[in-house]
């Protein structure tokens, strides 16, 4: 991969080094040379996860998603590439395939603008499928090859990872973020999500070295799913963080055994 690593990367990794810290950690943790694709990835997910929420109008937040939709458009369709930042970075690691997955990923965001709760266990499914598991086939494609059902999978567990993690922020904000928020539903859904690791796990065979980089963002998902699975209540109290110190050890962990 040739590594242009240019003002437009850097503002890009200082985006994400402010707003996601835990992409940050793990994208320092991959080579140099991974690190001038993920860093702009990582943006575009920044300024689309933060679109619905920075304003109480409908119509503006349907405007700012649809601003990166057309973007993606372009870099789809190999011309007139709007100069930005993000966008202009972006256009050097994405292939017209790759725009399309991250085209399907900020359309899906568009449920983050409305309370409506999620019609059933399939509606859910597909918005994480197309979130995090769409986010995590651009980023590993965009390094190396790497079978996409396996990328969905681990997409799958390590968004729904980060969407347990999220309940309170979202309730707070007043959304319905479960289905089922007992006990017994979390631990179902935490379950079913980590099925989906495991199956992941058993064909990592299927995830080149170079595009391994790329899945280390997942670096907390077991762990995750594993406490809620235990300890379900976590869930709406907050406490499924790790400390400082047991964050930093997991990460090296992953980094050095190449297991993710």
């Amino acid at each position: 991969m040739s590594v242009v690593f240019d003002d437009d990367v850097k503002a890009c990794a200082a985006l994400v080094q402010r707003a996601d810290p835990d992409r940050f950690r793990a994208v320092m943790a991959a080579p140099v040379a991974a690190r001038a694709a993920l860093f702009p990835i990582y943006a575009l997910n920044v300024e689309v996860a933060r679109a619905p929420w920075v304003t109480q109008e409908t119509m503006i937040a349907e405007m700012r998603l649809q601003w990166w939709r057309d973007a993606l458009q372009e870099i789809a369709d190999g011309t007139n590439v709007r100069r930005h930042e993000v966008v202009t970075p972006l256009s050097r690691v994405l292939s017209s395939h790759l725009a399309g997955i991250l085209d399907e990923y900020v359309a899906v965001r568009r449920w983050d603008i409305y309370r409506d709760p999620f019609e059933d266990q399939a509606h859910f499914d597909a918005y994480i499928n197309h979130s995090a598991g769409s986010l995590f086939v651009a980023s590993a494609q965009a390094l190396g090859a790497a079978d996409e059902d396996v990328l969905r999978d681990f997409g799958y567990a390590a968004g729904v990872a980060n969407w347990l993690r999220a309940i309170p922020e979202l309730e707070k904000r007043g959304r319905i973020p479960l289905l089922d928020g007992t006990p017994d539903g979390v631990r179902r859904l935490a379950q079913s999500a980590l099925d989906r690791l495991y199956h992941a796990r058993l064909n990592r065979v299927d995830v080149s070295s170079e595009a391994r980089p790329a899945l280390y963002a997942g670096w907390q998902t077991e762990r995750v799913l594993k406490q809620a699975i235990s300890q379900p209540e976590r869930v709406a109290a907050g406490a499924l963080e790790p400390g400082e110190m047991r964050q930093r050890l997991s990460l090296m962990w992953t980094v050095a055994s190449r297991r993710w």
